[in-house]
């Protein structure tokens, strides 16, 4: 074995790289992996009596695509991602692109900035944003002041103020993700396009944003995985009128005790997570092909 290991160095480099993910693989194993297969199988029970009785029923599927509760939920969830996603994409690529160019010595501290927020916990967040958005909140406050309303304009527990809430969590992620990708680019092909008579917007339109597709699809991939699974900010900020999938299922599971029916809610999001997110992911990278002629 060990002459054939030396005469082998490439075998030899295998064995040790697989030595060394076996520990992390049974690592994701034990902590993603299981749980989701008892999720699978906790699905197919009934809730009978204030318990979990062990059967083999779709009833809890059924349940969910009949009952036009959930699919609002579900369709809830799916359209304040896509657009707390885009936001956060419209507004974090300018950012990322200001960073990545910038040769300031103060570059450093934009960045720290950027990742304070991510030290904060989202509940934090949410409450300042309460004190902002409330019908007593600053942003009332200020227009109050000004002469522009005479009333409170009510913008808490609205989609609104969930979509704010949500963006200025998921943005920092986008950002540092665009930067780093950015970076990686020559902006001499930016400076040569220029030289040939392109403005900056179809520079950007046609030579820098192709350039950056796989990063602007790993980031927004990303972003929307964690939108979709909100659970502090739609809660504080969109209160009992703006339900999600993820507050759902928490009621499903910790007030109704209905495991059930709360591990159909948590594998439907998943697979919709799954879906939608591979599906952007394949839309771009399409685009990104198209756009740089690559067979």
């Amino acid at each position: 074995m060990g002459e054939f290991s030396s005469a082998n160095p490439g075998y030899g480099s295998a064995v040790r790289g697989a030595s060394l993910a076996f520990p992390a693989s049974l690592l994701v194993l034990a902590v993603i992996v299981a749980p989701m297969i008892m999720l699978f199988r906790d699905s197919f029970n009934r809730f009978e009596s204030s318990i979990m009785v062990a059967a083999f029923t779709f009833d809890n599927y059924i349940r969910f695509f009949t009952d036009p509760y959930y699919q609002h939920v579900l369709l809830s969830t799916l359209y304040i991602a896509a657009v707390c996603t885009t936001l956060s994409l419209v507004l974090g690529f300018p950012v990322a692109y200001f960073l990545a160019k910038s040769r300031s010595r103060h570059k450093s501290i934009y960045i720290i900035l950027l990742v304070f927020p991510l030290v904060v916990g989202s509940v934090v967040r949410s409450a300042g944003w309460m004190m902002i958005l409330g019908d007593t909140g600053v942003i009332n406050y200020i227009l109050n002041y000004l002469g522009l309303t005479t009333k409170p304009i009510h913008l808490m527990y609205t989609p609104l103020a969930v979509i704010i809430g949500t963006t200025s969590v998921v943005m920092p992620y986008l950002i540092l993700i665009l930067q780093s990708v950015l970076e990686g680019i020559d902006f001499l092909v930016e400076e040569a396009a220029q030289n040939l008579g392109a403005s900056f917007p179809v520079t950007l339109r046609r030579v820098v944003i192709p350039l950056v597709a796989p990063g602007i699809a790993t980031s927004s991939v990303l972003v929307f995985i964690l939108c979709m699974n909100a659970f502090a900010t739609p809660v504080l900020l969109g209160g009992t009128g703006i339900m999600m999938m993820a507050p759902a299922l928490y009621q499903q599971m910790t007030r109704a005790s209905n495991w059930p029916f709360g591990a159909a809610l948590a594998l439907i999001l998943v697979l919709t997570t799954l879906v939608v997110a591979l599906l952007m992911n394949w839309l771009i990278h399409r685009r990104y092909v198209k756009t740089m002629g690559i067979s």
